[in-house]
């Protein structure tokens, strides 16, 4: 017999809907995905409880996670506190249904606060992809492969197929029902939830994303439809909404906001005090654990880095020096072990952050003039104020409110960014995105025109920021390299 019959090599149909079905190498089934990075992020997450020495010393016996950790350590007290901070939030997947909660399957760009009210602990599948993409040196192409074995497209996403392959062959906890904050924003986004739910046979709910914002038929349109997501979740759960806890959540989110529009306005100083890294500590909190307390304490360690560095007159970088200031048009890049942050550290350009930290709330020191009518506010007041709150929340995050409509119509992706340029002052931008990134890649080459007219050399990099076989980091460093030579941004 030929040895592909012998391993099963043939793709299934999504609608025969058995797990583990697809190929997938022997020794990537003999251990759960979620728990294998839970068990990498809970040890890295302790080396900072015993002396400095003992903590770096381990990183001898652990060469192929080693960078990663470090990058995220050497910013001290912020980085063993994201740490603690994942590792909590993979143990309370991993322990959920012994502990009678529900588990949803959702969107990054979706507030976690929203289910904290209704005992629902979410899978939020790009942030569990970031972190096996950044933590394992080999990547996730297997489980990106695994995806397409059972019928999914390869030209998809890859932020989503990164952890979902995982999922499809039952090497995680398997999900209650799938939510979705994407439809009309990213189709491919969208469609791997859709495939997702199909092929677990979930139940599913997609809020709608309408291509404007601000009018009070949109408005009131994600208010509508945001009730709609609740009843389904209550459904679900058979709870009701605990509005204790939400207006806990209300209140904890407005702080976080608060802090985080605090360390955004010391940015704008040149140089700037803020470490680099600590753009993807903001965001990754606010997807996480955004609403709890445990994010909260994150971003007060880190404005309390940032006000030291501040009052030194010294940069967020390691040398304490700023050459050059960068800010990327889209997503960060999220593979190679961290090296980009790395890289950026070690060039003392500063980072300023990317679409993932464009939030919008109130305090936001990019929302001047017209703008400010894009953004949201947290009121506590009753029921109804703090659901059509988290609504206004929702209908905001990144890439929700960014990529809806057209590339250039008020509080879009052009909009926002020459916002963003306005704010900080880079001295270059940067795009990277997927291949499964449509709307940005269909527009990428104006939008980059535009900024280019504003000023600002900006560069295009044709990788993939969850898969690092598109392209490697090495390749589109280099690049990156030649590009601020030739634009003589680094001398």
């Amino acid at each position: 017999m030929h040895s592909a019959s012998k391993r099963e090599l043939t793709r299934i149909s999504p609608y025969n809907r058995k797990e583990g079905q697809g190929y997938m190498r022997k020794e990537y089934r003999e251990y759960h995905f979620d728990r294998m990075v839970q068990s990498i992020i809970h040890f890295a997450s302790l080396s900072y409880d015993g002396t400095h020495k003992e903590g770096f010393g381990m990183f001898r016996y652990a060469p192929r996670f080693r960078d990663a950790i470090q990058t995220i350590l050497m910013t001290g007290e912020p980085g063993v506190l994201l740490l603690k901070m994942i590792d909590t939030y993979l143990i309370e997947i991993l322990t959920a249904h012994e502990n009678g909660k529900k588990v949803a399957l959702c969107t990054f760009n979706f507030s976690p606060g929203v289910l904290k009210p209704l005992d629902v602990v979410p899978i939020c599948l790009e942030p569990v992809t970031t972190l096996g993409v950044a933590m394992w040196l080999r990547g996730l192409g297997e489980y990106l492969n695994y995806c397409c074995e059972v019928g999914f497209t390869e030209t998809s996403c890859s932020a989503q197929r990164g952890a979902l392959g995982a999922y499809l062959a039952g090497l995680g906890v398997r999900p209650d029902f799938v939510l979705c904050n994407s439809i009309g924003v990213c189709d491919t986004n969208a469609t791997a939830f859709n495939f997702a739910a199909e092929y677990l046979e979930l139940p599913f709910y997609q809020l709608n994303a309408p291509p404007t914002l601000v009018d009070e038929r949109a408005r009131t349109y994600h208010r509508h439809d945001f009730r709609g997501l609740i009843s389904f979740v209550e459904e679900q759960t058979g709870k009701n909404l605990d509005c204790d806890l939400l207006r806990e959540v209300i209140v904890e989110t407005d702080k976080q906001d608060e802090i985080m529009c605090e360390i955004e306005d010391l940015m704008r100083l040149t140089p700037s005090p803020v470490p680099g890294i600590f753009n993807l500590f903001m965001y990754s909190a606010k997807y996480i654990y955004g609403g709890s307390r445990v994010a909260t304490e994150i971003m007060e360690s880190m404005l309390k880095v940032s006000k030291h560095n501040a009052a030194q007159g010294r940069a967020g970088t390691t040398s304490g020096k700023e050459e050059a200031r960068a800010f990327s048009v889209y997503v960060d890049h999220y593979s190679a072990q961290l090296r980009p942050w790395a890289w950026f550290d070690e060039k003392n350009i500063s980072h300023l952050g990317c679409m993932m930290n464009g939030f919008w709330p109130v305090h936001a020191p990019y929302a001047t003039g017209d703008l400010k009518e894009g953004t949201y506010t947290m009121d506590p007041t009753n029921e109804e104020t703090m659901l059509d709150s988290l609504a206004d929340q929702m209908s905001r995050m990144p890439m929700v409110k960014q990529i809806r409509g057209p590339y250039d119509d008020p509080h879009q992706w052009l909009t926002d960014t020459v916002a963003s340029i306005k704010t900080y002052k880079p001295t270059f931008c940067l795009y990277t995105g997927t291949i499964g990134c449509r709307n940005t890649w269909g527009s990428i080459k104006i939008l980059a025109r535009d900024t280019e007219k504003m000023g600002i050399p900006t560069l295009i990099l044709f990788g993939d920021a969850f898969d690092h076989r598109i392209t490697s980091w090495e390749s589109m460093r280099d690049r990156i390299d030649e590009f601020l030579t030739v634009r003589r941004i680094l001398e």
